[in-house]
């Protein structure tokens, strides 16, 4: 299937890495030129040199912390009129919520919901202006399926999904559509630091708790990176304008619900 993205300019936050770095490398095999940002240089670099190597595609990384207005403004410098925008972004660690005070939840607001807040106000009236845009965010499953130890993240990744949902109706019409991956267990490094924090020194090991993860899910696996990417893809290409505000799930069947 041609996406009809050859030729546009992508620009993706959190994209050294995991499910980032699996978009970028997506959308750049269907031709998009991507601006890629991340904090860590040695990674983001690596990222770009690879995607280049296989697709041919002008790369661009940035190193800049996207939670950072100097951060912003230099992504954004890179790639002032995306076609395509992907925020993506760290989770906080898990923990209980007797613990967090005023400072945890501030944290928390400034990575997983002012960021992207933020760059979808830089960017998208101009993508309203040019009759094309493409905005997805990467959240997590954890706003369906609330996790008591990812209270932060249930609590600010909410607040984007929320934000997004009424931002989407407002830009449909100009074909700017805004939606939400719902990632599940992913294969990443992110999910390997997400459960090494939950090892206890009198429980399960690392390894017991990762089969075990695995085998409960209904799938009987993680899913891949390229899982994620491929999904991406799609959402960003020229056939998917007639949806937006949805959250998406990709998480093997684990959502319980019917709705």
């Amino acid at each position: 299937m041609d996406m009809g993205i050859h030729g546009r300019k992508a620009l993706l936050t959190g994209a050294s890495k995991g499910m980032g770095r699996a978009c970028a490398l997506a959308i750049a095999r269907e031709g998009a030129d991507v601006t890629i940002a991340a904090r860590s240089e040695g990674p983001l670099m690596a990222t770009a040199a690879a995607i280049r190597e296989e697709t041919g595609r002008k790369v661009t990384p940035v190193v800049a912390d996207v939670t950072t207005e100097e951060g912003r403004a230099a992504i954004l410098a890179a790639c002032p009129e995306p076609d395509i925008l992907l925020n993506n972004a760290g989770g906080m660690a898990p923990g209980d919520f007797r613990d967090w005070g005023r400072q945890e939840w501030i944290e928390a607001v400034d990575l997983m919901m002012l960021p992207p807040i933020l760059m979808m106000r830089a960017t998208v009236d101009g993508m309203m202006a040019r009759g094309f845009g493409r905005i997805v965010n990467i959240v997590s499953r954890s706003v369906k399926i609330p996790q008591l130890e990812l209270g932060l993240s249930n609590g600010a990744r909410s607040g984007l999904v929320g934000f997004a949902a009424g931002l989407a109706r407002q830009t449909v019409r100009a074909n700017v559509t805004i939606n939400n991956l719902l990632p599940g267990i992913i294969d990443s490094d992110a999910q390997r630091e997400h459960l090494a924090a939950m090892v206890e020194p009198d429980g399960p090991s690392f390894d017991e708790m990762w089969r075990a993860r695995a085998e409960a899910n209904p799938a009987g696996r993680f899913g891949r990176t390229e899982e994620i990417g491929a999904w991406f893809a799609f959402l960003c290409s020229q056939h998917s304008g007639f949806v937006t505000g949805q959250n998406i799930l990709i998480d093997g069947g684990g959502y319980p619900g019917t709705y």
